[in-house]
């Protein structure tokens, strides 16, 4: 979890003085209170909340959940004639997508200046996974000439003098020299070219997700005007990044105005978007998961305590709030404003005594071998991407066995149907770490069955991978070995091909006449499109057909 610390006369001006009552309702708006010193109130923020991570925010989200009348509803303005930003072809092997914003009439001064810096590092740090997924860049518009141009060029191409340096450098030595390029070079260290925003003048603005420019990038107390833009991977991940930032800026007094974004490879656009998304109100189903029987205004009005509103039988989800991706989301809000304080607990009517799965056993065996020789557990999500389940390990045709996750928030949008591809994307994070390096993984995969009510069908599978130098079919196929004869299972091995390996140095695993795995060599392909710098074998097993 995110901490967030607020000075106390700050926080006081906007929620009313902190006393025992309110310290309590903190705890059960699910943000516990961390710590606190004569000056200073910490807080927890669980990770599904990044729009409670400035004062704000919290504030805003805070006085609706006493009962306050706190609009949720923003504006942005239709941008103004040179309010653009083209997004060249060059930049999409490398950052490909930004959405951003402008917000006019602010006031700022020590405070509000660090106010800002914190919301774009406790966003960076906890939404944007360190930068690794998005980057967000604040500046001041008095010092830009618009319109602005995202593209990316050579390293020795881009010159500028960085935040808080005193001299012109170009981009190599930014990461070597600059604090912050040393700190995030590394989201770099494998491009050929680097992204950068530039004004019409030509003038950089920045290089994410490293830097500002010190001339065009630091707000200072004579500016009222400032650009926004967040970029990364996931289109849909910056809007949602941008409305928190520029919601933020906006109860800090400022008013919203969109941006034309001319993407000269998948077409233009108008950002941000600040209109509310519409779920349909079960009524039935929350009260069903929360063992109540609430009244359809009784629902609605915990909603509405939560910042949520609703009109007939749709509720309007903020254009900030990132969290609400299905009705469980909107029952654990109305858990909240209903206040856990107030369930009652129950002894269930029907007593049985419990026992641990058979096949939770049979998995912690399979464990206690795998550690036993030398093996690290891992353990990954079940929702991936196209590219780190199929493309990244060389799978050619995966359309018609894909599982997509329906209306993703987030580019985490199918079930993954192997260990496999987990298991290099693993080993791909952690090429620069020492070696060798041994893992598995025992967890569910997902397939397609007409058969099953959901129609998608459940397995457990053990993913095996062993990467050093000189790793080889051999040195799995003993472990292998040993792993059966402690179940006292008997198998052979049938040579085959499968996408990801070498042809030749694959088999299929057969116990009992059935097709229960696979074992192989990775190929050079998969290696090289995953940055992996040693050999590597891998297997996966379908532990369901073992037990």
């Amino acid at each position: 979890m995110t901490t967030l610390t607020f000075n106390k006369k700050e926080l006081e001006e906007k929620i009313g003085k902190i006393d025992d009552n309110i310290k309590n309702k903190i705890d059960m708006f699910g943000t516990p209170i961390d710590g606190e010193t004569e000056d200073e109130l910490t807080i927890e923020v669980f990770p599904n909340r990044p729009d409670l991570l400035s004062l704000q925010g919290f504030s805003r989200a805070f006085n609706r959940f006493m009962g306050g009348n706190v609009d949720s509803n923003y504006i942005a303005e239709k941008p103004e004639n040179d309010f653009k930003v083209i997004i060249d072809k060059s930049v999409k092997k490398v950052r490909p997508f930004t959405s951003c914003a402008i917000v006019k009439g602010l006031k700022f001064d020590d405070d509000t200046i660090n106010e800002v810096i914190e919301i774009q590092e406790k966003l960076h740090g906890s939404y944007g996974r360190n930068r690794k997924k998005l980057a967000i860049g604040i500046y001041p518009l008095e010092q830009i000439k618009l319109p602005i141009k995202f593209l990316a060029k050579k390293p020795d191409e881009i010159v500028f003098q960085p935040l808080e340096f005193p001299k012109e450098i170009n981009a190599r030595q930014i990461l070597s020299q600059h604090p912050t390029g040393m700190e995030y070079g590394d989201l770099l260290k494998d491009c050929e070219e680097y992204p950068i925003f530039e004004d019409s003048n030509g003038e950089i603005l920045s290089m994410p997700p490293i830097i500002n420019s010190h001339k065009t990038g630091k707000i200072t107390h004579n500016t009222t005007d400032v650009f926004i833009e967040c970029s990364g991977f996931n289109k849909e991940y910056l809007d949602k990044t941008l409305n928190m930032i520029v919601c933020a800026l906006a109860d800090l007094g400022g008013k919203i105005y969109q941006m034309n974004v001319k993407d000269e490879v998948d077409g233009s656009f108008v950002s941000p978007n600040l209109e509310n998304e519409k779920m349909k109100l079960d009524a039935d189903y929350i009260n069903k998961n929360l063992g109540l029987e609430l009244s359809k205004d009784e629902i609605v009005e915990l909603l509405n305590k939560m910042g949520i509103e609703t009109r007939d039988d749709e509720v309007l989800i903020p254009a900030y709030r990132t969290d609400i991706l299905h009705d469980i989301d909107l029952v654990e809000d109305v858990a909240i404003a209903y206040g856990y304080d107030n369930f009652k607990p129950e002894i269930p009517d029907i007593s049985t005594v419990g026992q641990e799965d058979k096949m939770s056993i049979f998995k912690k065996k399979i464990a206690e071998v795998l550690i036993g020789l030398g093996l690290t557990e891992i353990s990954s999500y079940h929702l991936s991407t196209k590219e780190k389940q199929f493309k990244n390990i060389g799978v050619r045709n995966f359309v018609d066995k894909m599982i997509e996750v329906l209306d993703s928030k987030t580019e985490n949008n199918i079930l993954r149907d192997s260990l496999f591809a987990n298991s290099i994307a693993i080993l791909s994070e952690n090429s620069d770490a020492s070696y060798p390096q041994k893992i598995f993984e025992l967890g569910k995969v997902f397939s397609l069955d007409e058969k099953s009510e959901t129609g998608i069908g459940e397995s457990e599978h053990l993913g095996v991978s062993l990467c050093y130098e000189g790793a080889n079919f051999t040195d799995l196929k003993q472990m292998l070995d040993y792993l059966m004869r402690m179940f006292d299972l008997n198998y052979e091995i049938e040579e085959t091909e499968q996408d990801g390996f070498i042809d030749g140095r694959c088999g299929k695993i057969i116990v009992e006449g059935k097709n229960v795995g696979v074992i192989g060599e990775v190929s050079p392909f998969v290696l090289r499109n995953n940055k992996i710098k040693m050999p590597c074998v891998s297997m996966e097993l379908n532990v369901g057909k073992l037990y």
